[in-house]
């Protein structure tokens, strides 16, 4: 669509066209030679086209296939919408659009008075429902604002694509004033000869009359949660957290005495005091301390409670068990690789329980590393002791008779694997083996551990053991990618030059893998089978190891992932039935599956999505 000659009426600042050619030359030496002349292009602009060809975005044609939901009700629509209404009726004659965007770069509101101008921006789909983020369409004042986290200004041809390269745009993040999370972008975009240096201040302007705008609307909950923070921090000089499902707030003294390692652990067992009768917790953290978490709640409601929390920490009792054969401050077993948070707090609980000689179900999902687990936890404390793995699938006369013996033998470590599979016949015969022995005080009784599938162990059986200690899938801590692909190399080459390159590496990090460890070690040796030494690339993977996620998730938002996809499967796709079980709104789930990229079957004839 040919542009008009407009005159320029926004404040002229046209580029003269040397400096025009200059930017059309260093974006073309950039797409074709990955260089540029040193200060031809911005550093903002330079980095974006570096993100924009990391995402493989397409440089001469934008084609967005998918639209979002969006919620015209949401806290920052309503917030906006009179902020909106009044600058766009001051531009009404000006060919300027005003655009609203969620924190995903989501179209959510345009104001447009210049009919041609809206056509063409209709023809590059920057229309409500369409995303603009970079992973979509490159650098431009949405995506790069986005990315930025600040004011960005991008004129014709900076723009990635190329089909963008008639407009210029400005953009600006809007922050929540009361808990500080990202809430969207504000965009002022016109054609780019009209194109005026007032646009970055102006629509920063506008960024912070809607985060006003926000403030005037935040309910009671922010605002009783920050009132009771700051009066904590006032009162006490210990360590101080302010914690709701959207927000955590901690105080210097808590900054100084908690380390980040530990951080996850505690806001986990934070919300967890929060919704406990007592608001009292204690809270095992990966470095081995222990922190007493008194908690007070400034609002509670169905699915939530924000509040005020009070944090000691207490190193872990230095007097070892007697079984204790090794120190180990942070355990590091030597057959569980790994040191992400959420395996290390399950390595470190097994090894409490092994040193208590308490008997323990390992609870998780097929190839997480169960069986790794407690056997790395034997090797660590006891490497000269017996150790005996029976698989529940041999079960029979002879399995049964070995069971009793490694029981009557006394010593060392019997682990049974895969106890939820076997028959009714199978589960009373077990628990009768280990009835004599389970309440025993003979210090040289075998450490007894019973492995299950996630949700599947027999309760008769688990009656048994008094600890159950749940094993993360490695999309919880898929951190530990890192470490464990260097391990599983090192042993299906047998010690070859085999080394895994960044870029491969990153593709395996945003795999969700379902399969858990065992996934990750097959896939590996389908890799391993194609080349012995070297380097390995993305070409490498096999093609499964390509079913990549938008991004990595940390362990809690991959948890969050996870219920918001049972509780879509639970309710046949329907999108409002899972929010309601969820506890959370409906426009949240729309934005949270966009997210994280969730596809699941649609809801039944007749169920509303």
């Amino acid at each position: 669509m040919a542009r008009p000659n407009h005159r320029s009426r926004v404040g002229s600042s046209q580029r003269p066209e040397r400096a025009v050619d200059d930017l059309v030359r260093a974006r073309t030496s950039f797409l074709v030679d990955h260089a540029v002349e040193a200060g031809t292009v911005r550093d903002t602009i330079l980095a974006s086209w570096t993100r924009s060809q990391e995402w493989d975005v397409a440089t001469d044609d934008v084609e967005l296939s998918c639209e979002y939901d969006r919620d015209p009700d949401s806290p920052l629509t309503r917030a906006a919408k009179p902020v909106i209404a009044d600058i766009a009726d001051q531009l009404a004659t000006e060919p300027v659009s005003v655009i609203l965007t969620d924190a995903d770069g989501v179209v959510l509101e345009r104001r447009t008075g210049d009919s041609t101008l809206n056509q063409h921006l209709d023809k590059v789909w920057l229309a409500p429902g369409f995303s603009y983020a970079e992973r979509y369409i490159g650098t431009n004042g949405i995506g790069t604002a986005l990315e930025g986290r600040g004011p960005v200004q991008v004129y014709g041809h900076e723009h990635y694509v190329e089909n963008l390269a008639d407009l210029a745009c400005a953009g600006a993040p809007i922050w929540h004033p009361v808990t500080g999370k990202l809430m969207g972008v504000i965009d002022l975009t016109c054609w780019r000869p009209d194109a005026g240096r007032f646009m970055a201040m102006a629509v920063s302007r506008i960024a912070r009359q809607i985060e006003g705008s926000l403030l005037d609307q935040s309910g009671p909950r922010e605002l009783a949660l920050l009132h009771d923070y700051l009066t904590a921090c006032q009162r006490g000089r210990g360590a101080v957290l302010g914690v709701s499902p959207d927000l955590v707030m901690m105080n210097d003294k808590a900054r100084e005495l908690i380390d980040p390692s530990d951080q996850v652990a505690l806001v986990a067992g934070a919300m967890e005091a929060l919704n406990s009768p007592s608001r009292l917790t204690l809270v095992d953290l990966p470095s081995g301390s222990v922190a007493r978490v008194q908690g007070r709640a400034s609002w509670t409601e169905r699915g939530g409670a924000g509040g005020v929390l009070h944090v000691q920490l207490a190193a872990p009792d230095p007097t070892p068990s007697a079984h204790a054969t090794t120190t180990l401050p942070q355990l590091a077993l030597p057959a569980a690789v790994g040191s992400g948070l959420r395996w290390m707090k399950c390595c470190q609980a097994v090894d409490r329980h092994f040193q208590n000689r308490e008997w323990v179900v390992l609870e998780g999902e097929p190839g997480t590393g169960k069986t790794t687990v407690a056997r790395a936890t034997h090797q660590a404390r006891t490497p000269a002791a017996h150790l005996r793995v029976l698989d529940a699938d041999d079960y029979g006369a002879r399995w049964v008779a070995d069971i009793i013996e490694e029981l009557e033998t006394g010593g060392g470590t019997l682990v049974i694997t895969h106890v939820d599979r076997l028959p009714a016949e199978g589960r009373q015969a077990l628990a009768d083996a280990l009835e004599p022995h389970r309440e025993s005080t003979d210090p040289e009784r075998p450490w007894v551990v019973a492995t299950v599938d996630a949700g599947r162990g027999p309760a008769e059986l688990l009656e048994l053991f008094p600890r159950t200690v749940p094993v993360p899938p490695l999309r919880h801590h898929v951190e530990d990618v890192a470490e464990l692909v260097p391990h599983l190399l090192a042993r299906l080459t047998r010690g070859h030059d085999l080394t895994c390159s960044p870029d491969a590496l990153r593709v395996l990090m945003r795999n969700r893998w379902p399969g858990n460890v065992e996934q990750l070690y097959h896939v590996l040796r389908k890799t391993v089978a194609r080349r012995r030494a070297g380097e390995l690339v993305p070409a490498d993977l096999p093609a499964e190891a390509r079913a990549v996620t938008r991004r990595v998730l940390t362990p809690l938002e991959a948890i969050e992932c996870d219920a918001i996809v049972d509780a879509l499967l639970d309710n046949a796709g329907n999108k409002a039935e899972a929010a309601r079980q969820l506890g959370m709104s409906r426009a949240t789930i729309y934005r949270k599956i966009r997210g994280y990229g969730i596809s699941v079957p649609g809801p039944a004839a007749g169920g509303r999505g």
